[in-house]
C-alpha cells in the first residue's frame, strides 16, 4: 500500500515466529494532517457521488489515486466508520444487523411474553422465539423473519409455568423497518408513553432511516485544497521518516 512507502523497517516477530523479519512500522503516526484539519485556509468541503470509492475521488479532485489516503486522516468519522456504502450495500447490511421480526404493542408486556417464550399469532398461525424486548416502545423482538400480521393480531405464548399469556400486538414489522426512536418537530429523540403510542406529533425512525442518514452523513467529507496537497504531503512524509 503506498501510504506506508515512506515508513520506516524494523525487525519483528511475528505470533510464535523465532526469527524476526523486517518489516514497515505501521504504528509510526505524524500529527501533520491532525494540525491542518480544523483550519478552513487548508481545506474544502466536498461531497462524494453515489458509488465513487477513494481512490476515484482522489482522481476526481488530485488527478491521481494516491492521495486517498488523506480523506481517512482529515475526516474522523470516515476514519471511525468507513467509507459510504452504496444504497445497494447499505440495505445488505442493514438487514443483516438487523434480521429478526418486531410486534409492537400498547399491552404490559412488563411480567409477560418474557424472553426465551415463543410468541405465536392467533390469526396468522405464524410462530418464533422471543430474543429481546424494549419496554420503552412496547417492541417484542421475535428471532428471524416471521410471518406475523402486518396490521396487527392477538400474540398467545405460555409462559414457564404453563399460563397462557395474550397481548394485542398492533403491528408487525422486519426489525430493520422498526422503529428505533422517535422525534419531535426539531428532530429531538424523545420518549413515548407505550402504553398509548407515540401519537400523531411524533415520527418514527426506524433503523433502516437511522442507517441511511449516518451514511449521507459520512458523503461530506473534508479534503485538503488541491493547491496546498503538495505541500501537506511533502510536511508528512518529512515527519513520517523522522
Amino acid at each position: 500500500m503506498l501510504y506506508f512507502e515512506d515508513f520506516k523497517t524494523l525487525l519483528y516477530n511475528f505470533g510464535n515466529e523465532v526469527d524476526p523479519v523486517v518489516f514497515q512500522d505501521i504504528s509510526k503516526y505524524a500529527d501533520v494532517v491532525d494540525q491542518i484539519k480544523d483550519n478552513l485556509t487548508f481545506f474544502n468541503l466536498h461531497f462524494v457521488q453515489e458509488g465513487f470509492r477513494p481512490d476515484q475521488v482522489s482522481i476526481q479532485l488530485y488527478g491521481t489515486p494516491l492521495y486517498y489516503w488523506t480523506f481517512y486522516l482529515l475526516n474522523d468519522d470516515i476514519r471511525q466508520q468507513g467509507w459510504p456504502l452504496i444504497r445497494g450495500e447499505l440495505e445488505t447490511y442493514t438487514k443483516k444487523l438487523f434480521p429478526n421480526t418486531v410486534l409492537t404493542t400498547r399491552n404490559d408486556i412488563a411480567s409477560k411474553l418474557k424472553v426465551g417464550q415463543i410468541a405465536t399469532g392467533v390469526s396468522s398461525g405464524a410462530s418464533g422465539k422471543i430474543i429481546r424486548r424494549n419496554l420503552n416502545l412496547g417492541q417484542i423482538v421475535v428471532e428471524g423473519t416471521v410471518g406475523f400480521r402486518i396490521g396487527g393480531e392477538n400474540i398467545n405464548s405460555t409462559n414457564a409455568d404453563g399460563d397462557l399469556e395474550t397481548i394485542f400486538a398492533v403491528s408487525s414489522a422486519n426489525e430493520y423497518q422498526s422503529e428505533s426512536h422517535y422525534i419531535d418537530g426539531s428532530g429531538t429523540i424523545v420518549d413515548i408513553d407505550p402504553h398509548v403510542g407515540p401519537g400523531a406529533l411524533l415520527t418514527g425512525k426506524t433503523f433502516e432511516e437511522v442507517y441511511f442518514d449516518v451514511n449521507e452523513s459520512l458523503r461530506t467529507i473534508k479534503i485538503i485544497k488541491p493547491s496546498l496537497m503538495s505541500t501537506v504531503i511533502s510536511g508528512y512524509k518529512k515527519a513520517i521518516k523522522s
